[in-house]
This record gives structure tokens, C-alpha cells and sequence, in this order.
């Protein structure tokens, strides 16, 4: 009981402290979730983390909660995940119960104005550091059918708008019909 204990409280720790010191959303505390699972506490790993990362984006609701279910979860049940989404929520909601409090001297403060515009520069390479070392599994797999598919449905959004849902939808058919073929293939495989 003593070590569940110590594992509760490390998962709220965590999750509290990348919520609270993480400024862009759900993409840049999954990346330092990454970090601090896989790479620090080794609780995680990097598949298994891809794979969480990937869920959490394609279900409804912020990547950032989604991504701490998943983890709470994997780690340490139904307890964990809800510890880590307390762990996660609570930063927000107590910095924006503070925000609400002096709302018009923030919105009217030049120094707060260039303060965030300076975090977009910040946000934007925590998302491409993100990208990159989740993305390069990929490229260092030699798999190039999933590449294909990261850059069709980058275009498809970026340059044709068309609505992730529907790229998502198509995705998850193209993963399916991928997972099928290759159970037929190791199922006749093993038969020969």
C-alpha cells in the first residue's frame, strides 16, 4: 500500500507540475509527458506512449486531459487516471480563477500582451520538437506507407481545409484495412 501511495502521489506530482508550468495546450504537455514517463521514470514505453499520444488526440475533449487518463490509467488503474486528471485540471482552473480576479488589468497590460506573443515563438518549437521525435520513429522504421499518410492528411487540411473529422474517419479505415491485411499475411504465414 505504502508504494501505491508513492506512485499516486508521483503521478499527481507530475501531471500537476507539467500542467502548471506547460503554457500552449495539449500538444506541449504530451510532449513533456513523453519525457518524463518514458524517458525519466521508464513507466512508459515509447510504442506504448505513441500509441497513448494518439488516442488522446483522436478523442474527443483536450489532448492534455485525455493524454493523463491514458497515463493515470496505464500506470496505476482507474485511481491513476483520476489523480492525474485532478492532477491535470487543477493548475488551469486555479490560474484562471486568478486571471478572472484582475481580468482588466491583464487585458489592458503591454507587458502581459508581449509576454504572450513571445510564448507563441515558444509553443510553436515545443509542437515541432513534438512532431519531430515522435514522427522520426517512422522515418528511422523505414515505415513509408504511415509517413504517406501523416503528409496526405497534413495536405489535406492544410491546403484543401477539409474537416478533420473526416481525415480522422479515413485514417482509422486505412489503419484498419492495414491491420487486416497483416493478420491475413502472419496467418498465412504460419500456416506454410
Amino acid at each position: 500500500m505504502k508504494r501505491s501511495l508513492r506512485v499516486y502521489l508521483k503521478l499527481f506530482y507530475v501531471t500537476f507540475w507539467l500542467s502548471a508550468v506547460t503554457f500552449g495546450g495539449g500538444y506541449v504537455i504530451v510532449s513533456f509527458m513523453r519525457k518524463k514517463f518514458t524517458d525519466e521514470l521508464g513507466w512508459i514505453p515509447e510504442d506504448e506512449m505513441l500509441n497513448l499520444v494518439a488516442i488522446a488526440q483522436s478523442s474527443p475533449g483536450p489532448v492534455a486531459v485525455n493524454a493523463s487518463i491514458l497515463v493515470g490509467y496505464r500506470v496505476a488503474g482507474i485511481p491513476g487516471a483520476c489523480i492525474t486528471v485532478l492532477g491535470s485540471v487543477l493548475p488551469p482552473l486555479i490560474l484562471l480563477s486568478v486571471i478572472s480576479l484582475f481580468y482588466d488589468a491583464f487585458r489592458q497590460n503591454i507587458v502581459v500582451g508581449a509576454v504572450l506573443k513571445g510564448m507563441q515563438a515558444g509553443v510553436a518549437a515545443v509542437i515541432a520538437d513534438v512532431v519531430c521525435s515522435l514522427g522520426g520513429k517512422f522515418f528511422r522504421g523505414r515505415q513509408w506507407f504511415s509517413v504517406l499518410i501523416m503528409c496526405a492528411a497534413f495536405v489535406a487540411s492544410y491546403f484543401f481545409s477539409v474537416n478533420v473529422l473526416w481525415i480522422i474517419l479515413a485514417c482509422g479505415c486505412i489503419g484498419g484495412i492495414q491491420v487486416w491485411i497483416n493478420m491475413r499475411r502472419a496467418g498465412k504465414g504460419g500456416s506454410v
